[in-house]
């Protein structure tokens, strides 16, 4: 349709008369009562700013010097030979090279003994868990690193020692030795549901001091990072830089270690992943207490329950561990465990699946005993395991 200065004339004729006819009718009517304005309750969406102040002075930006990253770097360049050795030194390749690499091009076999030896810099988040200076952060911001500094959300740096990793959980503890009293966070008790608000406080790209909010997307993740991985789900932005940071629950606490994402591009897509506060407590106590993790282990080899094993064992539903073979000498064969026989408790604990056996037997100390309930020829046994 073809719409005319006349036509939109005509609508605006037409309108104006509506309205002074309303208003007329207005007139004639002077008791009539005036509408009231439209009015809508405005829906209560939670505010972060509470939260993220107190919670703030405990995160922290982690700076690693890594000397071997840089030069084993070095050392690739060097076993690369460019092919640009022999040009003439008014080449304008060379002079390329040379501001890429120097005039005494260590590439080129020329060491510079005048150049210090090259330092890379890694760059995550952590935060204090104690008063005394206790940082936790990601073991793979830490790894190789040879000094490591600790910034406040104020610009304040310090010095921090390393007091153990733990690759397995990807978790790393840090301590600052200055004395002071540091603000610092505790980990919840309580686990989080999925849906739930969650604030993501850390250094992204170098940015410290970075808040996000996103709610817990999904509990029990499986990644393949690791034997323990049990990773909360979140939709919190998250990008590099984020790694050892906390996510906190509305009340403050920490209930979970911000370690990956899942970015085809790189940066945030709304899938990352964390620590939950349950696992990363108990890690980091280990670490504190003895600079490493010690776990307890059972000695075997096991696989999912299907279907038909489970109905072949007598199992209304499958769940469990299926033991393929005990280790020769190894706790469970020396308790008496048996190929084909099927975990389904340990300790109170109901094991659902290997990953949850792995995690079970890994919270336990070295030399306690556990009370296992098995399915061994379609009948329920209770074996002690040390």
């Amino acid at each position: 349709m073809q719409i005319n200065n006349k036509t939109l004339l005509s609508g605006v004729a037409v309108v104006a008369l509506i309205g002074i006819g309303a208003l007329g009718t207005l007139a004639l009517q002077p008791k009539a009562a005036m509408a009231e304005a439209v009015k809508l309750q405005a829906p209560q969406v939670p505010s972060f700013a509470d939260v993220v102040e107190k919670v703030s002075p405990a995160v922290v930006s982690v700076q690693v010097e890594i000397q071997d990253r840089a030069n084993r770097r070095l050392k690739k360049l060097r076993r690369a030979p460019s092919g640009f050795e022999d040009l003439p030194e008014n080449h304008p390749l060379r002079k390329f090279f040379d501001r890429r690499f120097g005039q005494n091009n260590e590439q080129f076999g020329q060491h510079n003994k005048k150049r210090s030896r090259p330092r890379g810099i890694a760059q995550g988040s952590g935060f204090f868990i104690s008063e005394d200076g206790y940082v936790v952060t990601n073991n793979h911001v830490v790894n190789g690193g040879s000094k490591f500094t600790v910034v406040d959300n104020n610009g304040n740096k310090f010095d921090a020692r390393l007091i153990g990793t733990d690759p397995k959980t990807d978790l790393a503890v840090l301590k600052v030795d200055e004395k002071r009293d540091f603000t610092y966070v505790a980990f919840g008790n309580q686990e989080v549901r999925s849906g739930e608000w969650v604030v993501a406080v850390g250094n992204p790209f170098g940015l410290g001091g970075t808040v996000t909010a996103g709610i817990v997307s999904a509990r029990g993740r499986d990644i393949g990072a690791g034997p323990y991985d049990d990773f909360l789900q979140i939709d919190a932005a998250v990008n590099k830089g984020n790694s050892g940071g906390p996510t906190f629950s509305l009340d403050g606490s920490v209930v979970g270690v911000n370690t990956a994402i899942y970015s085809p591009s790189g940066g945030n897509v709304g899938i990352a992943f964390a620590v939950p506060a349950k696992i990363a407590k108990e890690v980091t106590d280990d670490l504190i207490e003895n600079g490493t993790v010690v776990r307890g282990w059972l000695g075997v080899q096991i696989q999912p329950v299907t279907k038909d094993i489970a109905e072949a064992m007598g199992l209304e539903k499958p769940r469990g561990a299926i033991v393929v073979e005990p280790a020769k000498d190894g706790p469970a064969a020396s308790a008496g465990l048996k190929a084909g026989d099927v975990i389904l408790n340990v300790s109170g604990n109901k094991i659902k699946d290997p990953k949850k056996l792995a995690s079970v037997i890994a919270a336990f100390d070295p030399n306690e005993s556990v009370d296992i309930i098995i399915m061994r020829d379609a009948e329920r046994k209770t074996v002690s395991v040390k």
